[in-house]
């Protein structure tokens, strides 16, 4: 009987091992597609450094162009695969995972130090400057629903105070042949009775920031947004890719905790320090930067 049962079960495993869901092979494999973003970067990065942008947009355009070929693939093979890729998150944040990890080095092999590298990723969980992104920090965006949408929502905790502000960064890299270039980043802030939001277009691959500037009479209770690629209407056929990295929300103490706690006896209502319409419902958009802080931060960053 033992022996019967051992022979049923190696007899299960091995089917539910042959069943394991795999790519279907009309799709570009996961190791595949990890080495074609790779090698894509990395053309890309020998392109950008020609000084004329007429030539830069054209070799990077051959080179894409040029990698496809090497793995035997078309167009419109490369961009079915990717589409089934994004409707499965958990593939696709791995092999972005990893072509992010393969990036980094290459760079740390041809000289780039670790600072370099992770300047923007400096920042833990805890203390006056914390990073209390909670969510994935690799995306990729296509310009088509409901491809090209990234909704996000943080609940505030204990840690969180009056006077405290936000600042989201990321690194971005678009992947396009041809087109016009615009992301844009959105977020609003929710405090007791009201809500602050801000907005920023993006078109240049970088470090992107966007900062909401602190608020002292009231207590955040949430941070939600969204990071949105345009060109829908695009009826170019050509690769339209937005690549986000290192995803990061900083959170800033101004105030001391004396200081918070005294605000406890401002008053609320009608007579409540209060922020202006304006600072509520405007949003500020910036076309053609991508390091911004709001004006009245005081402060633009280039």
């Amino acid at each position: 009987m033992n022996k019967t049962c051992t022979i049923v079960l190696t007899g299960l495993m091995m089917l539910f091992v042959a069943c394991k869901p795999g790519t279907p092979s009309q799709y570009i494999q996961p190791d595949e597609m990890e080495d074609i973003l790779v090698e894509y970067y990395m053309a890309k990065s020998m392109a950008q450094q020609n000084p004329s942008q007429d030539e830069r947009e054209y070799n990077i355009a051959m080179y894409a162009e040029a990698v496809l070929k090497k793995h035997g693939l078309t167009e419109a093979e490369f961009d079915s695969s990717l589409v089934y890729y994004y409707t499965r998150s958990d593939r696709f944040e791995a092999i972005c995972k990893r072509v992010s990890e393969r990036l980094e080095e290459q760079a740390l092999a041809q000289g780039a130090s670790e600072g370099e590298i992770g300047k923007y990723a400096q920042y833990n969980a805890t203390g006056d400057t914390a990073n209390v992104w909670a969510d994935r920090t690799t995306a990729l965006l296509m310009p088509m629903p409901p491809y090209n949408r990234w909704d996000f929502a943080i609940e505030a905790d204990s840690t969180y105070r009056r006077g405290d502000a936000l600042m989201m960064m990321f690194m971005s890299d678009f992947m396009y042949q041809t087109g016009s270039k615009n992301g844009l980043i959105y977020l609003a802030v929710e405090y007791d009775d009201t809500v602050v939001s801000r907005n920023l277009h993006f078109s240049v691959t970088g470090l992107t920031q966007l900062r909401v500037p602190e608020d002292t009479t009231r207590r955040m209770h949430a941070v939600k947004g969204f990071i949105y690629l345009d060109g829908a209407n695009d009826a170019s056929t050509a690769t339209h890719l937005l690549f986000l990295n290192n995803v990061q929300l900083i959170r800033f103490h101004t105030i001391d905790a004396d200081k918070e706690l005294a605000t406890d006896s401002i008053p609320r209502g009608a007579d409540a320090g209060r922020l202006t319409s304006d600072s509520v419902s405007r949003g500020d958009s910036i076309r053609g930067g991508n390091v911004v802080l709001p004006p009245d931060t005081g402060t633009t960053v280039h």
